[in-house]
């Protein structure tokens, strides 16, 4: 018997087509990271490398000494890391705990150029160099300060912290807000400028509370003064307020009365400047004891003398008014003016009253023609009202 073999028909072609696919569908990859319903490993992406950032930028200029200066990384840590000037030194920085930052803790100098060295390492455990470089500002001058308190000492209840400059401050608000002041209890008060723009005082706004603790901090190397001056050197000075003492004068009753912690301690008959010359006329006002003398030599040649001797002298003014002992005048003391400016004690009351005073007691004088005021030199701060005061703070304008 002979037997055919046939050719399928359409149907099943498209019956065998279908079965394929379906048997070859078992083992596809579906598209969302699995083949046959199993995950596939995905490779971990590669370890980053360190990226190291300056502050200033490389290749930076006119940086001032007190600007931020920073050596940052991410995507690693810092190795080693040194800024040196132009003579190899190194310059001071603190690293942060995570090894991320270097940050300088000092001042630069001025027109130097520093240069970065050192390394960072990035996640990838390689290497990156830290390299560059930047220069600071060179001054067309700088300006000198100084204080006039001094470390550990002890001062009255009137004394203002003044700090003098070599030439005058043009941006003066720049330099306030580099100058500090605390104080223990806490005390309000406030800078005002002074004396052709030399000299910035700090007064409280009341006398000082005996036994107050105070400090100050002037930074004021690297400050632009304006017109290319910058600041030469820094400030810093700690000293205390002793007991309240404060003497009330009146020319016309010629005394002079000492009041200590509150309590009249001294009542002395005085002699005050004479009332009918305007040039030896005692200034009304409230004066600061500046310094204590127990020998002085007053020189007035306009009035005839010079290299005049006179014992246990105490300057209050910068116009050449002092308390001091003048056996000469004894019998004028209490009753009638006849100084030339000063305040003629008996010796033993000079003497005491000397012994007594600290720098920085307020001496309050009233009753003549002539007021204390800014041609009179220090310490004429207390001659302003509170507003007048505060209003020379270049900060309130």
């Amino acid at each position: 018997m002979t037997y055919r073999v046939g050719t399928p028909g359409k149907r099943g072609i498209a019956g065998m087509a279908l079965a394929l696919v379906a048997a070859l569908g078992l083992s596809a990859c579906t598209g969302d990271g699995t083949v046959g319903g199993q995950a596939l490993e995905q490779p971990d992406p590669p370890a980053p490398s360190a990226k190291v950032v300056a502050q200033p930028a490389n290749g930076t200029s006119e940086v001032k000494p007190r600007d931020p200066v920073q050596l940052s990384v991410t995507d690693g840590t810092i190795k080693s890391v040194a800024l040196k000037n132009p003579a190899g030194e190194k310059v001071e920085g603190e690293l942060s705990d995570d090894e991320r930052t270097w940050t300088v803790t000092e001042p630069l100098g001025y027109g130097k150029q520093y240069t970065w060295s050192g390394n960072a390492v990035g996640k990838d455990g390689k290497q990156v160099p830290i390299k560059g470089s930047f220069s600071t500002v060179t001054p067309a001058a700088t300006n000198s300060a100084k204080l006039n308190v001094g470390d550990d000492r002890t001062y009255g209840i009137a004394m203002p912290i003044a700090i003098s400059f070599d030439a005058p401050v043009r941006d003066k608000a720049a330099v306030e807000k580099a100058l500090e002041v605390r104080t223990t209890p806490q005390t309000e008060g406030s800078w005002a400028w002074l004396e052709q723009d030399t000299s910035v005082h700090w007064r409280p706004k009341e006398y000082w509370q005996p036994g107050t603790e105070v400090d100050v901090k002037a930074d004021l190397y690297g400050v632009h003064m304006g017109d290319g001056v910058y600041g030469a050197n820094d400030l810093t000075v700690s000293f205390d307020i002793g007991r309240s003492q404060i003497v009330k004068a009146n020319t016309q009753t010629h005394r002079m009365i000492v009041i200590r912690d509150g309590v009249q301690v001294a009542d002395y008959p005085a002699s005050f400047g004479l009332d009918s010359d305007p040039g030896r006329v005692t200034r009304s006002g409230t004066h600061v004891v500046m310094s204590k003398h127990s020998t002085y030599f007053m020189n007035n040649p306009g009035y005839g003398y010079e290299d005049f001797e006179v014992q246990w002298a105490v300057r209050i003014s910068n116009n050449g008014e002092f308390t001091h002992s003048a056996p000469w005048s004894v019998a004028d003391q209490g009753v009638r003016n006849v100084s030339h400016g000063c305040i003629n004690l008996a010796p033993a009351n000079a003497k005491a009253y000397f012994d007594s005073a600290l720098m920085g007691d307020p001496v309050e004088i009233e009753g003549s023609t002539q007021r204390l005021g800014p041609k009179d030199g220090d310490y004429h701060d207390w001659s302003y009202s509170w507003e007048e005061w505060t209003a020379k703070s270049a900060l309130s304008q």
